[in-house]
């Protein structure tokens, strides 16, 4: 829950607590979206019900859905505007209609509570491998003497240490009478049957 007064400078402090969030839940991959969705609500709230309004966000994890939520002191629901209105007018919604897979508007005892609701993208699971392999890879590459890198250095550096560590584990293959093209092979299939069903 993330109290807020409606100003542009606001806003953005919003963007970045959204980004944080879903990087604790393990869930950056969703927040590009999320990020503009937040940016609507919250700019809806400060074109709507009036700069310095307090306001609400909730960011809420449901099974496979992220939940944003708004909450305002206006009693006054959004509406959908017809689409060849001016560029300005219901655009937020519009926005907010094409991008969530889900969406609405509802009163509460305090005001009203405009929500959207938007997948969590599956590569989440792509996402736990990945985090595994580079823990494999910086331990590969301190237990070659190598060290630690960072920034753009860091990334090709687990680059190299992929390509060495493959390279091993197709030495140790042929070691043990197994056809290192056969692993590679598998090993691929097995990549591919997982993004698919990503």
């Amino acid at each position: 829950m993330l109290p807020f007064e409606a100003a542009p400078v606001e806003v953005r402090l919003l963007r970045q607590a959204t980004v944080q969030q879903l990087n604790r839940w393990g869930i950056p991959l969703g927040s590009d979206e999320a990020e503009l969705l937040v940016t609507e609500l919250a700019t809806n709230v400060l074109k709507h019900v009036g700069e310095g309004a307090l306001a609400t966000l909730i960011l809420e994890r449901r099974g496979e859905r992220l939940r944003l939520e708004v909450h305002d002191r206006s009693p006054v629901l959004p509406t959908l505007k017809v689409a060849h209105c001016d560029r300005e007018c219901g655009r937020g919604l519009h926005l907010l209609a094409g991008l969530a897979v889900d969406w609405g508007a509802m009163l509460t005892s305090a005001g009203k509570a405009v929500w959207c609701e938007i997948p969590i993208p599956n590569e989440q699971r792509s996402c736990r491998r990945a985090k595994r392999a580079v823990e494999v890879l910086e331990n590969y590459q301190l237990g070659r003497g190598g060290i630690a890198l960072n920034g753009g250095r860091r990334e090709s550096g687990l680059a190299q240490s992929a390509i060495e560590l493959i390279a091993d584990l197709l030495h140790w293959t042929a070691a043990r009478g197994h056809d290192p093209d056969d692993l590679l092979d598998q090993a691929q299939m097995h990549y591919e049957a997982e993004a698919d069903a990503a």
